[in-house]
Formats: structure tokens, C-alpha cells, sequence
């Protein structure tokens, strides 16, 4: 039925795909590693749209005196994909509510990369905004991958969103 140089053709070719299909896993595996030492593997950066630019001074207080909580809810779901707003329930990133006045790696039952309390003793609105513009720049070597939030405005409205979560 089958002679001998067929099965051997037919054998070769499993064998082949087998051996690509392997290497092309190990190699996926290499590129994408989710265990990096406690770091991301990669970092999605995103492009700068124009905002805050030129380096010029704005007055934080001010842009968060006349921030809207409505807005901040809003682009809050951007980091409701690691963040919960409930008080105790973590996810990848560490509860949110009450973070505004709270200490730095605070959150109970979360692991902290310890970057922080290098560079924060507690969340004020100031350090929220320098670390939600840059979170790798404001604290080098923090676990968040998240890019930032470029501009001050959605910040603020962050900010003013998370402080009043908890009255």
C-alpha cells in the first residue's frame, strides 16, 4: 500500500513542522517573557499629541482648582484596567480609592516594587501629577507600564476623580 520512501517523506514532514512549531515557540517565549525580574517585558510608548509642550511653567493648582471629577471618571478607565477605585481589592496595580492624602506603598496585600518610597512619602496632588505624567521618569524603576497621561488637564481630572472617591 504505502512503500517504504512514502512513510519516510510522510514522517520527515510531522517531524519538520514539529521541530518549527517548538523553535517558534521557544523563540516567542524569548521575545515576550512575562517574568523580567519583577519588570515589564515591554512597554507600549505612545506618541506625544501635543500636549503640555514647550516647557513652559502651569500652575498645577490652579488647572486642578478647576478640574472635572465627571471627566476624570471617564479617563479613569484607562487605568481601571490594573486599578480598582474600591477600597482593599487589588488587581495587577494596587487599589486606588483613597490614594489621594494616603502614604506610599500603602495598599494593603500588595507587592510593591519599592521604587516608590524612594522618591514619595505620600500622595499629594503634586506627586500624583509628576509621576501620572512620567510614572518611569518620576520613579525609575517602579513596575507600571503605563506610559502616562501627557496632558495636565486629564491629570488634574484624575486626580480631582480619585480624591473624591472617598468624600
Amino acid at each position: 500500500m504505502f512503500d517504504t520512501m512514502t512513510v519516510t517523506k510522510v514522517a520527515a514532514g510531522l517531524f519538520g513542522a514539529w521541530l518549527i512549531l517548538l523553535l517558534g515557540k521557544w523563540a516567542g517565549e524569548e521575545l515576550y517573557a512575562a517574568e523580567a525580574h519583577g519588570e515589564p517585558s515591554y512597554v507600549i510608548e505612545v506618541a506625544d499629541a501635543g500636549g503640555d509642550a514647550g516647557g513652559e511653567e502651569v500652575d498645577f493648582a490652579a488647572i486642578l482648582a478647576s478640574a472635572d471629577v465627571e471627566s476624570g471618571a471617564k479617563i479613569f478607565k484607562k487605568c481601571s484596567a490594573c486599578h480598582k477605585a474600591v477600597e482593599g481589592e487589588n488587581a495587577v496595580g494596587p487599589y486606588l480609592y483613597g490614594v489621594v492624602g494616603r502614604p506610599a506603598d500603602s495598599a494593603d496585600g500588595f507587592g510593591y516594587s519599592g521604587a516608590l518610597e524612594k522618591v514619595v512619602d505620600v500622595w499629594t496632588p503634586e506627586h500624583l501629577n509628576g509621576f501620572l505624567a512620567s510614572p518611569k521618569g518620576y520613579a525609575p524603576g517602579t513596575s507600571m507600564g503605563f506610559a502616562g497621561l501627557k496632558k495636565v488637564e486629564d491629570r488634574a481630572d484624575v486626580i480631582a476623580y480619585l480624591d473624591s472617591l472617598d468624600g
